[in-house]
């Protein structure tokens, strides 16, 4: 009999696990969004700035205004998601972006391109606030990094799919800028092929479960219990519930939850912000929004060039995928220091390739061997990216923040991120027209950066409850637990 109960107990453990990985999969999809508008104008960029008559500098502007909305709807999101709910706020995202696909597709002018970027940057912004926080709520505390993960996977995926529709539309039109079908370009269709992962997301997103802790903020615990009895193992549900009750509790008996202690912002959500701008200052989303750009300069042809921007996309998702495998055997800790390393000698080497580029009317060329050691070093640089900065910060952005302010907390983190996304986008152009070796240098002094405010103020967190994780990022002291922290 014994042996009949421990099988079905087996298989009533692996039904939970499919069930919990499907919730936390559908809610990534947000991810999803974010990797496929981010990078979906990549193979649109030429075609735009030759379309619309465009400068260096306002093609810049064009690509990276997504991101203003994405700032904006980043710092909402968390306010939206505590008064009206996380499913809510996933189908106002969802929204935003479908209608933004249809707009940006259709635009007849720079400013009217430039409004429907930005309206589908609110949307993406809301996504990916909203997705880590709720993967984070319905996890189990030892399965949460690498669910937590899955929005990464989610923002590969979504580059991965945006640069092979990318590269389909324009060989079958021609060009990029080539009429396509029903004589629209075939860059336009770029964009409207977004409409197809928002309607998905939407979808998604009506078939999950309201978050466990959001039930129990809105005094709805036996809604909680039902779904914590449908993702976590029985033993660990009165705990859970308990913990975030008391959680709860406290902070209705503490002072309005605030971000500032007197005019000071937190030290705890300085983290999340410095976090975030790292995992951006390193020039990641150069290599994913510029890349066709950046390849066609150095030698290769347009359709080399998107290849090239394909197989950078699923080296990137290999690379993430071993990080899920990873961040909850051996900690995110080790892993950011290791990728640290790694992006600094990559971005290092890219640096001294393009020093030694020659330009010729124009444009730059990359002689005898350095155009092949700069594409190796790029796409290493996206290995080590993708293995541990991509998805460990928005595994620690999920889990640091005390309860009473994840929802802001994990806006304003996203805002930062979305900020440095927008600036290292904006600047790149004319920073590149000016010096690449420079921009790259400047890009690898970062990562050496992330790998110093690693070592000095991110502690271990694998294994440990959100409660617990929070405590040890929130108290005294934490700042000289981190140097020792997984060493």
């Amino acid at each position: 009999m014994s042996e009949h109960v421990t099988a079905a107990d087996r298989a009533a453990q692996k039904k939970l696990q499919r069930r919990v990985i499907g919730v936390a999969a559908s809610a990534a999809v947000g991810g999803f969004l974010f990797g496929f508008d981010s990078s979906v104008v990549n193979g649109a960029v030429d075609a735009m700035q030759q379309h619309f008559a465009l400068s260096d500098g306002l093609i810049g502007f064009a690509v990276a205004s997504a991101l203003l909305g994405c700032a904006a709807g980043a710092y909402i999101a968390g306010g939206l998601a505590d008064r009206r709910g996380r499913i809510f706020t996933m189908l106002l995202g969802a929204a935003l972006f479908l209608a933004s696909s249809f707009g940006a597709a259709f635009a007849f002018a720079p400013w009217d391109l430039i409004l429907w970027r930005v309206i589908g940057g609110l949307g993406i912004g809301i996504a990916s606030v909203v997705a880590p926080a709720y993967i984070a709520e319905i996890a189990p505390k030892y399965e949460r990094g690498r669910l937590a993960s899955l929005q990464q996977l989610a923002i590969t995926l979504g580059i991965f799919a945006a640069l092979l529709s990318d590269a389909s539309l324009a060989t079958g039109a021609g060009g990029a800028s080539e009429p396509f079908w029903f004589g629209l370009d075939a860059w336009r269709w770029m964009f409207l092929v977004c409409a197809i992962p928002a309607l998905i997301y939407g979808v998604l997103a009506l078939r999950l479960p309201e978050s466990p802790r959001y039930l129990l903020m809105h005094g709805r615990e036996p809604e909680a219990r039902a779904i914590f009895e449908t993702l976590w193992p029985a033993k660990d549900i009165e705990s859970a519930v308990t913990e975030a009750n008391e959680a709860i509790e406290l902070d209705r008996t503490s002072k309005k939850a605030s971000l500032f202690r007197g005019r000071r912002l937190l030290p705890i959500v300085w983290i999340g912000i410095i976090l975030s701008m790292f995992q951006q200052f390193v020039g990641i989303n150069v290599i994913f929004y510029y890349s066709t750009t950046l390849w066609k300069a150095v030698g290769f042809g347009e359709d080399n060039s998107l290849l090239i921007g394909v197989i950078t996309s699923v080296i990137n998702v290999v690379a993430t995928l071993v990080a899920i495998s990873l961040v909850d055997r051996i900690g995110r800790r080790p892993i950011l220091l290791t990728g640290s390393i790694g992006m600094t000698l990559a971005l290092g080497t890219m640096a001294l390739a393009f020093a030694n580029a020659t330009t010729i009317n124009g444009e730059v060329h990359l002689e005898g061997p350095w155009g092949m050691i700069a594409l190796i070093a790029a796409n290493l640089f996206v290995v080590c990216f993708a293995a541990s900065w991509g998805p460990l910060v928005w595994v620690l952005l999920g889990e640091i923040f005390p309860g009473r302010i994840r929802g802001k907390a994990l806006g304003v983190a996203a805002m930062a991120q979305w900020i440095a996304n927008f600036l290292i986008t904006v600047s790149f152009p004319a920073m590149a027209a000016a010096s690449l070796p420079l921009t790259y240098g400047m890009y690898a002094l970062f990562a050496f950066g992330s790998l110093l405010f690693v070592w000095f103020k991110i502690p271990e967190t694998n294994g440990l409850s959100l409660e617990q994780a929070e405590t040890l990022f929130t108290r005294k002291g934490a700042a000289r637990t981190a140097g020792g922290a997984g060493a």
